[in-house]
């Protein structure tokens, strides 16, 4: 399986990672048409230095909400077991953005933790 993710919403994510460093960020991906259009930040998200905590409960009910998307501060793009176990119950796809937030420190995951190839797209 191959990621395609829009261009000005992979700018937004990198974006986004590099204004919280160096907390975590948290989003949710969102998807059109089997392409990442959107980041969705849920309301009360906090962003810390060893992790973020969301609010499930303000996540909308959205059939269009496909995976998630968080950084490591650290330039270490492994899921951790903690992001295993998350990875393994939400979403079909997850992406880790490290450290320095370009497009080559970003990596996406299956439900199962096992690498997915991405393509940037223009939307």
């Amino acid at each position: 399986m191959e990621v395609q993710i829009e261009d000005e919403t992979l700018e937004f994510l990198l974006h986004a990672c590099k204004s919280t460093h160096p907390d975590e960020f948290a989003g949710f991906l969102r998807e059109q048409k089997g392409v990442i259009t959107e980041i969705l930040l849920v309301p009360g998200t906090i962003f810390g230095k060893t992790g973020s905590i969301v609010n499930y409960w303000n996540l909308p009910i959205d059939s269009s909400v496909s995976g998630t998307a968080h950084s490591h501060p650290s330039a270490n793009v492994t899921p951790s077991p903690s992001d295993l176990r998350f990875f393994s119950v939400f979403g079909k796809y997850h992406a880790i953005i490290g450290f320095p937030y370009t497009e080559q420190s970003i990596q996406f995951y299956a439900r199962d933790g096992s690498r997915l190839s991405h393509k940037v797209v223009t939307w």
